[in-house]
């Protein structure tokens, strides 16, 4: 089973994250950041993982602190999840459309961390919510799970749009990486034999 529970505790967040690989796109979510937890559920629907997390954090601050965990801890988890990345595809991608709105996202489980994010969100803030945080969160992931991401908001004037857009790309491209190829059974998807 691919499957991986981690807890993470900072003097500004604690965070206890669970993640199967495998599952339904079901998600559990008490972060105390509303329009992130809407965003997670898209990853989890869209990547057909399922995803349960219990975060606090100082949020009477901002929302910086809490984002950018939750994404540290969920790199955290899809890594150790994903094990030795036998048999993977270990590429994805995906484009989605909402609206008006399109972004690509294009991701590698290459076990070197990059994040090249080119988004120009029309709007500061959805609702509360500061749109550079998106950045953020994603800087986290590929830190810590130590995967490639090239993300790419094509086109939107809903800065709603263009966030989720983004988040359900994700999600689409991380199930094609992590998709089990039978035909690479037991084989590392990598011509120098690691990741």
């Amino acid at each position: 089973m691919r499957q991986a529970s981690v807890e993470r505790n900072t003097l500004e967040t604690q965070i206890q994250l669970t993640v199967n690989l495998d599952g339904s796109g079901q998600a559990t979510l008490s972060t105390g950041v509303p329009f992130l937890e809407h965003m997670l559920d898209q990853i989890a629907r869209h990547g057909q993982i399922d995803l349960t997390i219990n975060a606090q954090g100082d949020n009477h601050i901002d929302d910086h602190h809490t984002v950018e965990d939750i994404g540290i801890a969920l790199g955290m988890a899809i890594k150790e999840a994903v094990g030795d990345k036998k048999g993977i595809n270990r590429y994805g991608h995906a484009y989605v459309p909402l609206d008006e709105a399109l972004s690509r996202v294009v991701i590698d489980l290459s076990g070197r961390p990059g994040l090249v994010f080119e988004a120009d969100f029309t709007r500061a803030s959805i609702g509360t919510f500061e749109t550079q945080l998106v950045a953020e969160f994603f800087q986290g992931f590929v830190n810590h799970a130590q995967a490639t991401l090239h993300i790419d908001c094509l086109r939107g004037q809903n800065a709603h749009h263009q966030a989720e857009t983004i988040y359900k790309a994700f999600g689409r491209a991380l199930r094609i990486a992590l998709t089990q190829d039978p035909r690479m059974a037991n084989q590392l998807p990598s011509t120098k034999g690691a990741l």
